[in-house]
C-alpha cells in the first residue's frame, strides 16, 4: 500500500499494538532489477511488515544527478507495492531517510551494501531503543547504474 508520509507514523503504532514486527528500508530503486528483489525478499524475512521508503525524484536528482530518476517516484511506488515482500511504500523528499525512520521507529533497519553499521542513516537511533540493524549484501553485478551503462553502451 502506497502511503502519505504524514499517515506512517499512525499506521506503525496500529501495527505495534497488533505485535507486528516493522521492518524499514529505503532506497530509489529506479530501474528495478533481480538484485532489488532478492534483496527486499530478504528484507521482509526479518519481520512481518515491511515498509519501504521511497526517495522523491527530486531526493533522487539531488543524490544521482539531473538524468535520475528514470522513472517517476509514482511509478516507482506503484512498482514497488505490486512486490508480494512490500507491505507499505512511503515516499519521503529529503536526502536522508532520517525523519522518516524516527516516524517509523522500526525493529529492524536493513540496509543494502558494504556498509558497516554505525555508517547507515538512522542506526544510532534504531538501536537506541533496542532495535536491530541488519545489511543485506548486494547482487553481485546487478545495479541500475549498470543497466543505464548498458543501454547507453557505456557497459558490458
Amino acid at each position: 500500500m502506497i502511503v502519505d508520509f504524514n499517515e506512517i507514523e499512525k499506521i506503525c503504532n496500529s501495527l505495534r499494538e497488533q505485535n507486528k514486527k516493522i521492518v524499514f528500508t529505503n532506497g530509489c530503486f529506479d530501474i528495478l532489477h533481480r538484485g532489488h528483489i532478492e534483496y527486499l525478499t530478504k528484507a521482509k524475512e526479518f519481520g512481518d511488515v515491511l515498509i519501504v521508503g521511497l526517495n522523491s525524484d527530486t531526493s533522487v536528482q539531488r543524490l544521482k544527478g539531473k538524468d535520475r530518476p528514470i522513472n517517476s517516484e509514482s511509478d516507482r511506488a506503484r512498482i514497488l507495492d505490486a512486490l508480494k515482500p512490500v507491505d507499505y511504500v512511503v515516499i519521503f523528499e529529503e536526502d536522508t531517510p532520517l525523519h522518516l525512520i524516527q516516524m517509523v521507529k522500526p525493529d529492524v533497519l536493513v540496509k543494502g551494501g558494504d556498509y558497516k553499521v554505525e555508517e547507515i542513516v538512522g542506526s544510532e537511533f534504531v538501536m537506541s531503543y533496542g532495535g536491530k540493524v541488519e545489511i543485506i549484501p548486494f547482487v553481485e553485478g546487478k545495479s541500475t547504474t549498470k543497466i543505464i551503462q548498458k543501454i547507453k553502451g557505456e557497459g558490458k
